[in-house]
């Protein structure tokens, strides 16, 4: 790593530079990439982070999420700095900052680096230059039918054209691919986790769409007559093929829309700065996606009940952390219609359970010790859809104060599925349920109660959250994560994680669970719960069992109806 940051520092004054800025995302802004320059020029791995490199000090930016894997892998190298005092920051004063303007937006540049320095746009990427990687780009994209999304392109295009004439603009640019995946119906192989299609889109106001990508991944959709070759744009033809579209006014969202393609728009049209629409349609999944996703779950729930027995009955004497995401990942391959992980799986033993984002790494792993707790967070993409799960997990007696504080965050976890959607609709007031009863113990965690998720697509979505910050209104159709949870710094980490959809059933709007799998019951105080509180979880474990103890053995089964 040093050698390479000395390699990137010899390249300043040839580019007329004090520094250089270098993004987790990539060109797609993405969160999961096969490019990862941030992780090459720093060793941070984690899903959120900003590496500034200067001629004789560098600094990473990340978030509570990575207090501690930050310092693990780039603490040698990097001062170590929360996303939060990058606003005010006046470590960069006076000097001029070299970015790539194909990872940045105008948005992100005002927002962290304009304040006391200039930025320099630099066409070739620095980091590439360092260390050049090898990418195939050429996988081709594939179409999803109806009976998977449950809603035709040209219904979604309609709403997007009425979009354009509410907002009085000729053309919107869909720069986010997962957006342009839902919008078309298609999916890729361009990420590691998510079946994201990199490409871009333009449609126009009279529903006219222009496929914005290369020739060899859309092969497919052209052979199957998703798109015609009137349009396609050739993604090296881009800046040519703009000046050939007619009209005024082009919508573009200024937060996923890098630097370079807004500078492409707007040499021949008035920028109008809104956000993507795309992302509230889609984040409102209609009957035909809660349907499959339930499917999804009921085969996870399958391989995920089966590696909790797994583990809690094997002698772990020579079991690794990494022997048991293995042996998880066996369990979900079991499923024909399982693809891949929807992101790497945390499995954290003890003091790693404390590292909320930890990576078991073959060459550098615990043994799984009995007197420890183990934390699983895990996640798949499925035909069906995409799912995401955490378990945390004893093999002999607790301690007390660790039951008790298992016991309050599972408190916290039921609050927010039992929660009133008239009364409290916003992820804001919702994420507060689930802290209260840590707080009586002034206990708290650093990361948001729940994500958005997507259908077989994204397994982080937005724009709906449960947060501090988040006032997105939770309406029905919407699917979150449910993940309380509490981290004692190298002694152990507690999560506990449901997926929960939004169902509206006689005139009442509320939470239902999609995940099935069982809750660690030898970790719970049942003295600190209330009888409200019981009976939620036997109803949630007689649902776990009605569904899926058909595909248990005899011994699986036997022990999953003890939950109940």
């Amino acid at each position: 790593m040093k050698e390479k940051i000395q390699i990137l520092r010899k390249k300043f004054k040839k580019y007329g530079i004090n520094g250089y800025i270098v993004p987790k995302n990539d060109d797609y802004f993405t969160e999961y990439s096969r490019t990862n320059r941030l992780k090459i020029i720093s060793n941070f791995s984690g899903s959120a982070g900003i590496a500034v490199i200067l001629k004789n000090k560098n600094y990473l930016f990340t978030d509570g999420r990575y207090t501690i894997q930050s310092q693990i892998e780039a603490g040698k190298n990097f001062k170590i700095i929360n996303f939060e005092k990058l606003k005010n920051c006046n470590l960069f004063k006076n000097l001029i900052l070299g970015i790539d303007p194909k990872l940045f937006t105008y948005n992100q540049i005002k927002k962290f680096f304009l304040k006391n320095n200039k930025i320099k746009f630099i066409k070739k990427n620095l980091i590439d230059e360092v260390q050049k990687q090898k990418i195939n780009n050429s996988l081709p994209f594939f179409s999803l039918k109806k009976n998977i999304v449950g809603e035709s392109t040209n219904s979604k295009l309609n709403k997007i054209s009425n979009y354009l004439k509410k907002n009085k603009s000729d053309y919107i640019f869909i720069s986010a691919p997962e957006n342009v995946a839902w919008i078309l119906n298609i999916r890729g192989k361009d990420g590691p986790n998510s079946p994201i299609p990199n490409s871009r889109l333009i449609i126009d106001k009279k529903k006219k769409i222009f496929l914005i990508s290369t020739l060899k991944k859309c092969k497919n959709l052209f052979k199957n007559k998703i798109i015609n070759s009137n349009e396609f744009i050739d993604i090296n033809e881009f800046p040519r093929e703009i000046l050939r579209l007619k009209g005024k006014n082009f919508i573009i969202d200024d937060n996923s829309c890098s630097i370079f393609f807004e500078n492409i728009i707007k040499s021949k049209f008035r920028i109008i700065k809104r956000e993507d629409p795309t992302y509230y349609l889609k984040a409102i999944k209609n009957k035909t996606e809660i349907d499959n996703m339930k499917k999804a779950h009921v085969f996870d729930g399958v391989a995920l009940t089966k590696f909790i027995y797994w583990i809690k009955n094997i002698n772990k004497k020579k079991i690794t952390e990494v022997d048991a995401q293995n042996k998880l990942a066996k369990f979900r391959k079991m499923n024909k219609y399982f693809l891949y992980p929807s992101f790497d799986t945390i499995a954290g033993s003890g003091k790693n359970g404390a590292i909320v984002h930890y990576r078991a790494k073959k060459n550098n792993c615990r043994i799984i010790n009995n007197k420890d707790i183990f934390l699983c967070d895990s996640g798949g993409q499925y035909k069906y859809g995409t799912t995401d799960v955490t378990r945390t997990i004893c093999f002999s007696k607790p301690k007390q104060s660790i039951k008790n504080i298992f016991t309050k965050v599972l408190k916290g976890h039921i609050a927010v599925t039992t929660t009133n959607l008239k009364k409290d609709s916003i992820g804001k007031k919702i994420d507060t349920r689930a802290r209260k009863f840590l707080k009586q113990s002034n206990l708290d965690y650093a990361h948001g109660t729940g994500h958005g998720v997507g259908f077989f697509l994204n397994v982080h979505e937005g724009p709906q959250s449960i947060s501090k910050i988040n006032k997105v209104k939770i309406k029905e159709g919407m699917i979150l994560s449910n993940e309380p949870g509490y981290y004692k710094k190298n002694k152990f980490g507690i999560r506990i994680e449901n997926l929960i959809y939004v169902k509206k059933k006689n005139q009442k709007i509320f939470f239902e669970n999609l995940t099935l799998a069982p809750i660690e019951k030898d970790l719970i105080n049942f003295k600190l719960l209330t009888s409200e509180e019981k009976n939620y979880l036997f109803k949630y474990h007689l649902n776990v069992y009605s569904n899926i103890s058909r595909f248990l053995n005899l011994k699986e089964r036997k022990w999953l109806a003890s939950f109940i």
